[in-house]
């Protein structure tokens, strides 16, 4: 996390920061919501400030790079790292991360804008190839960078881990040099991931300025070599130190110390943003009968349930993950929010993989004469046993017991019997450790097994398998960990008593249900893809409330769409919360109570099922090969169902209110015009309800009269209003250009085709009440 300090120079120590979700790498700091939630926002003003909360976060640790936004387009729901991006739309995105940058370097950090570029999944992220079309790659996956570079003036960029159309990125010549250094003029530092360089000389040439961790491989040795053998020019390096020194200079770096005393490391700013944007990112997707928001008065129990609802769950996993200052949990935030005469009671609803580790019974032989695993270990190589012994539980347990410590590359192997009580279905769960595989057998037949790669994490797997009552089923857990040290966890329960029957007493009894599911660090992260249905238990436990509450509202946390049709007909109400950070339980009891009035608006398209999402078919590797065939091209997220007529579950730009507004009297100026001047679109939005709320105005272009396939459709320009009962306002909208144009591969330049165009407004991609044409000569 430190480029080393040259003081012949005067060049400090520079220090960096992981940050998508607040300073993640020294000590405990502002856990503030993800980045999918900040453009749920969609408001520029409260981006700028959190980005000065970060900045300023940064200045009183001493770092100077902070290691975010990040931009990266969302393609399909199961990447694991999307909770850090800004959605499916590039324009969307990009007016979000220029604000942001603006207000980190404002304060004197870097802002370092990654993964460039098409990094859109995390499964085996080292190795992937994206193969992206031109015309695809500037239209969609490259926006944001663009925009982060040329509008937010971006002190750093970061090479992604995967391959573009063969190239890794970090010896990327046609996006690193000619793209960014050269067409886009950035003059800013460009580093690799972690781990990501694979040839010190190829990345050196490739465009590379400074490799992390460490010199891996643009070393002295490599790099002096190859000067001396002329494959890597003098002026190619000297390009690189000038960039390193030239952006320290900007930043002020060799004339104060980094680290500002007067700003607290718990910053009351950092802390009020955090909570504001909280607020704001929550999406209020489903309030059938208006049972939101509630009278806190004559609320005089609710039950808080599910595995979100405690401890805090303030965001994914992985280097984005922030040890947060004093995190709020969803239990904590309703029960200081509620009436003081309101009874909050609180379950988590289904046992954690640890609860089902450390409850499961095993037995070492058919008739159970023994409760315990037998153990064995091995020397794969040789396949010599070097240890035997017994478990009673597979609770992650740790190699402290292994006679020889030194012994690596081994196998692990539990073998005994489960004898179910009952016949029907049982929940097999097993975990590991980072790069640790393992299989499970039962009865001899592979139930599941863990596929780690290179760079990876990996999530609890499961599994439903049907026994029969009293009659054992064999057991055999296979682990091959890659260090001394074993953290497995095995365990197994009968579907049916994964929901906890005090649970569904306590929403029975209570006048509100507010159950909390989704992800966690544990489920969705850095390093893994998530699965798409909820994890285990969770659809049966918000079925189970839902059958004996029918004030039943369900709270999900998660980085984006979730399978929902088993189960969202069940419940009135439906709020996506993102990850919330630190002051998530506030904002919740905030919204829940009407003191804030929900204003998120999805940064997505909500599928009704998986198979409906444009890239879920191509999103992972072709067999046989590391290819990843963007075959949706340009058709992603909204684009898609506008062309297909599919009907998303929710919208790109949907969102519900405790509020209504109308939108009126659109006009364009000028109606006919030549596609270099700038086009003002105008209209008035009011508010008709009965409370104060936020109004975001959605404005999509069309280009009916095209000579090339384009969506019908795209977001081009958006305005967030706040206003009173009754208020009206004027918005105006100004277009340029680019605003209007596509990526003529022909040309390798952006073009406008005259003709007609089409302007549309409304507060969401399905919801356009606004038309008006106008033509391009």
């Amino acid at each position: 996390m430190f480029v080393r300090a040259m003081p012949s120079i005067g060049l400090p120590k520079l220090k960096m920061s992981d940050g998508p979700m607040g300073l993640q790498t020294f000590g405990p700091a502002t856990a503030f919501p993800s980045g999918i939630g900040l453009a749920a926002s969609w408001d520029r003003s409260l981006t700028d400030q959190v980005g000065v909360a970060f900045g300023q976060d940064a200045r009183a640790r001493g770092v100077h790079f902070l290691l975010a936004p990040g931009v990266n387009i969302y393609r399909a729901p199961m990447n694991g790292r999307n909770f850090e991006y800004f959605g499916e739309d590039p324009y969307l995105a990009a007016q979000i991360a220029v604000p942001y940058i603006r207000g980190v370097q404002g304060q004197g950090v870097i802002a370092t804008v990654k993964h460039f570029a098409a990094n859109n999944s995390e499964y085996d992220r080292a190795r992937i190839d994206s193969t992206v079309d031109e015309r695809t790659l500037r239209e969609i996956y490259l926006p944001a960078f663009e925009a982060a570079v040329k509008e937010g003036g971006a002190g750093a960029v970061m090479d992604a881990y995967n391959q573009v159309n063969g190239q890794f990125m970090t010896q990327d010549t046609e996006l690193n040099l000619k793209i960014l250094k050269g067409e886009w003029g950035f003059q800013g530092i460009l580093m690799s991931d972690w781990e990501a360089t694979h040839d010190g000389v190829a990345a050196a040439n490739g465009g590379l300025d400074l490799e992390m961790p460490s010199a891996k491989y643009m070393n002295p040795t490599t790099i002096l070599a190859a000067i001396r053998g002329g494959t890597i020019p003098v002026p190619v390096i000297d390009d690189k130190v000038r960039r390193i020194l030239r952006t320290s200079m900007q930043f002020g770096f060799f004339d104060r110390d980094q680290t500002i005393l007067d700003v607290p490391l718990y910053n009351p700013l950092s802390k009020a943003v955090a909570l504001q944007l909280a607020e704001e990112s929550a999406v209020l997707l489903k309030n059938d009968g208006a049972i939101l928001p509630l009278d806190r008065h004559k609320t005089s129990s609710i039950a808080v349930i599910g595995p979100n609802a405690y401890p805090a769950v303030t965001g994914g996993g992985g280097s984005s993950q922030v040890a947060a200052m004093v995190p709020v949990s969803f239990m904590d935030g309703l029960s200081n929010g509620a009436d003081a005469s309101t009874k909050v009671y609180w379950n988590a609803g289904i046992p954690s993989p640890s609860d089902i580790f450390s409850g499961s019974a095993w037995c070492s032989d058919p008739t159970c004469t023994s409760p315990y695993l037998i153990r064995d270990e091995y020397i794969e190589a040789t396949q010599e046993k070097v240890f035997s012994g017994t478990d009673r539980r597979v609770d992650h347990w740790s190699s402290g017991e292994v006679k020889d410590l030194a012994v690596t590359h081994r196998r692990v192997e539990w073998t005994g019997y489960f004898v179910p009580t009952k016949s029907g279905p049982y929940r097999f769960i097993a975990d590991g450790m980072d790069e640790d595989r393992y299989q499970l057998f039962v009865d001899d037949k592979l139930v599941f097994e863990t596929h780690v790669n290179e760079g990876q994490g990996q999530a609890p797997q499961t599994a439903l398998i049907n026994l029969t009552a009293n009659q054992p089923a064999a057991i055999r857990f296979k682990y091959w960990p890659v260090t001394d040290q074993v953290l497995a966890g095995l365990g197994v329960i009968a579907e049916d008593e994964l929901v906890d029957p005090r649970a569904v007493a306590l929403a029975k009894m209570s006048d509100v249900a507010v159950v909390t599911v989704g992800f966690g660090p544990d489920t969705e992260s850095e390093g893994i893809d998530r699965t798409y249905e909820l994890p285990y238990g969770q659809e049966s436990l918000i079925k189970a409330v839902a059958s004996v509450s029918p004030h039943t509202i369900v709270v999900l946390t998660s980085g984006g769409s979730v399978a929902t049709q088993n189960w969202i007909s069940q419940v009135p109400a439906l709020i996506q919360t993102w990850y919330a950070g630190q002051e998530g339980g506030t904002a919740l009891s905030k919204l829940l109570f009407g003191d804030a009035n929900p204003s998120g608006k999805l940064p997505i398209t909500w599928e009704r099922e998986l198979d409906d999402n444009p890239a879920v078919k191509t999103y992972y590797e072709q067999p046989g090969t590391r290819n990843v065939n963007y075959s949706e091209g340009m058709f992603l997220g909204y684009r898609s169902y506008d062309k297909s007529g599919t009907k998303p579950l929710f919208p790109f730009g949907f969102g519900l209110s405790y509020t209504d507004f109308e939108w009126d009297d659109i006009r364009v100026s000028p109606e006919r015009s030549s596609s270099d001047g700038p086009i003002v679109v105008s209209f008035e939005v009011k508010n008709v309800g009965s409370r104060a709320g936020a109004a975001v105005s959605e404005i999509y272009i069309g280009d009916p009269s095209a000579t090339v396939p384009r969506p019908v459709k795209e977001l081009k320009g958006f305005s967030r209003d706040v206003l009173k009962p009754g208020e009206s306002r004027h918005v105006t909208v100004s277009l340029n250009r680019r605003s209007l144009a596509y990526w003529d591969v022909h040309s390798h330049a952006w073009k406008v085709d005259p003709g007609e165009f089409v302007v549309l407004v409304g507060d969401s991609s399905n919801h356009l009440p606004l038309q008006k044409n106008f033509v391009v000569q």
